[in-house]
């Protein structure tokens, strides 16, 4: 029987793919712990955790009629971010996919109250969500999927996407890392202010009130409160967190939604990407497994 082998909620913010030299320079003299904390991760948790899969719940890839599974057999090419085509241009890659595991899921979804597609369009573009989290933690030959947030979901539909991977992970005997790859808060500061705000400072978040929805959310996670997390969604949404918070919604409900109580241990400070909130939170695998009595049929 296939299972989650560990799983996190991580940053994937431009700045970690700019030059360390930059990196340093913009942050007041030191590196920023997205980009140092992703290095550890690799070593402390990737390198050592035995996976087939890695699955992306990507923030930055936005459908509306339906969550999306990535099932093609290898992406390749090179990538320039149309959002900043001067930080991250040109950037090679090389993905091996798992399209019986994307199937298996779309499979599960079909019996489900749940619109989930699987898609192997050779077209179909591939978002720095996913990649610039796999520049730092792929292996080569390990397959990695990316799976969209569906804009038009609710926190229902979300959690229930998540228990439709776990199931489909189960099935097939799989050993799965799922990344929930976006941030907390996400509203930027000003263009204006922009160049004068690049430092991780939590003083740069946009508002005293983000920083503090984004903290209380953080400390929830180290806790093992997911539940809190999800029954406060109305509330947190005021914040604008990215993609509706769906990367990690989709996250909790593989892991067992409001019933998981997995804690996490975190693998950055608390840091502002521009005005928006950011953070790695890693939930390794209990001995007893995660749970999933919330599990809705």
């Amino acid at each position: 029987m296939g299972d989650i082998v560990g799983a996190g909620l991580l940053s994937h913010a431009p700045v970690i793919m700019f030059p360390e030299h930059i990196r340093v320079k913009e942050n007041g003299g030191r590196d920023f712990t997205l980009a140092t904390g992703l290095r550890h991760l690799r070593e402390e948790v990737i390198d050592t955790v035995e996976h087939d899969t890695v699955v992306v719940l990507d923030s930055h890839w936005a459908t509306t009629t339906e969550t999306v599974i990535t099932s093609h057999p290898r992406r390749a090419g090179l990538f320039t971010s149309d959002e900043m085509p001067g930080a991250i241009n040109r950037l090679s890659y090389d993905l091996p996919g798992d399209p019986e595991l994307a199937d298996a899921v779309a499979e599960f979804a079909a019996k489900r109250p749940l619109w989930l597609a699987a898609n192997d369009d050779p077209y179909l573009p591939i978002h720095y969500a996913t990649l610039n989290l796999w520049t730092y933690l792929g292996r080569p030959e390990t397959p990695w999927v990316s799976v969209s947030i569906c804009q038009t979901a609710t926190t229902e539909d979300h959690l229930r996407a998540g228990e439709v991977i776990a199931e489909a992970v189960a099935h097939l005997d799989r050993k799965v890392l799922l990344l929930a790859s976006g941030g907390l808060s996400h509203r930027f500061r000003p263009l204006a202010e922009l160049r004068d705000r690049m430092a991780g400072d939590p003083d740069n978040i946009v508002t005293p009130e983000a920083r503090a929805a984004d903290e209380q959310r953080i400390a929830w996670l180290e806790e093992g409160r997911h539940d809190r997390v999800v029954a406060t969604m109305p509330e947190y949404r005021r914040f604008a967190p990215e993609a509706r918070f769906g990367h990690y919604l989709m996250l909790a409900g593989a892991l067992g939604g409001a019933e998981c109580t997995a804690p996490g241990r975190r693998f950055s400070a608390y840091e502002s990407g521009i005005g928006t909130g950011q953070v790695h939170v890693w939930f390794d695998r209990p001995e007893a497994g995660w749970r999933h009595g919330s599990v809705r049929r």
